[in-house]
């Protein structure tokens, strides 16, 4: 009986260590837009909400990049835009929201599993494989939720789609509409505003393909009609989110970025 007792402590004692293997430490990549910034003194301290940041695979790798970034096109407003979503969800809800990102990636690794809220930017630029789009549609089968931001105009969005087709090669990319229930979950959310990126702003304009020039709040509906993918096209939320405390980005838009990050991330805990 001793014999028995002993083994099953063990088992469950390897098994507790097996979780903490399979849950990478978390990592800034200095190579990110923003380059190598001072952590907050918090980062490591749990919490119940973390968002994480999709590090993928450029489709089409290009050489000089802005400023001092190393890293592809997911690191775009990384790692400031994060910290700045995180903020937003510590001040305007009550999540208890992990000080900093983690960023992962579908290297055939457990990671991924432990992160239920996954970002992912520039998806007009991204490319998956098989492997990865297999490895993406079990994360959200599991009831993982991606939100995807900050890719425009036809051409982005035929890339955006080709990639996400290795994930739902069938299923149909919906429009949502304003009786959406993620828009008012905690704060009602206007899909006529535009969510502007500054690129855009500074040339006078709202959009930044004229290609397509009009907001697409869209997403994929999994079996269960739960919102796997939420699709945020021809906007820039995660400008919006690291620039709303500035006095030269337009309030209304930052508000409903904000408000659109709270509905998101408590759709991401409660379905």
């Amino acid at each position: 009986m001793r014999l028995r007792t002993l083994f099953l402590i063990l088992f469950a004692v390897l098994g507790a260590w097996g979780v903490l293997l399979a849950q990478k430490p978390f990592k800034q990549y200095a190579g990110g837009e923003d380059g190598d910034i001072a952590l907050p003194s918090d980062y490591q301290k749990p919490a119940e909400w973390v968002s994480a940041r999709l590090r993928y695979r450029d489709a089409f790798r290009r050489g000089g990049f802005r400023g001092f970034r190393s890293e592809g096109a997911w690191a775009t407003d990384y790692p400031l835009g994060d910290r700045h979503l995180i903020v937003g969800v510590q001040r305007l809800t009550r999540i208890n929201a992990r000080s900093v990102e983690q960023t992962v990636e579908l290297d055939g690794t457990d990671d991924v599993y432990n992160w239920p809220f996954l970002y992912a930017v520039e998806v007009g630029q991204w490319t998956l494989d098989d492997k990865e789009g297999a490895q993406l549609r079990e994360y959200l089968d599991r009831g993982g939720f991606l939100m995807v931001d900050d890719f425009h105009g036809v051409y982005e969005w035929e890339v955006f789609e080709e990639g996400i087709r290795q994930v739902y090669p069938k299923t149909p990319i919906e429009d949502l509409p304003a009786s959406e229930p993620i828009f008012h979950i905690l704060a009602d959310v206007d899909p006529k505003v535009q969510v502007a990126g500054l690129r855009a702003l500074y040339s006078g304009r709202t959009y930044e393909q004229p290609s397509d020039p009009f907001p697409r709040w869209r997403a994929i509906y999994d079996e269960k009609k739960r919102i796997a993918v939420a699709i945020c096209h021809n906007m820039d939320l995660g400008d919006a989110w690291e620039h709303s405390d500035e006095a030269e980005y337009p309030a209304d838009m930052a508000v409903m970025a904000h408000r659109a990050l709270q509905n998101y991330a408590m759709y991401d805990l409660t379905h």
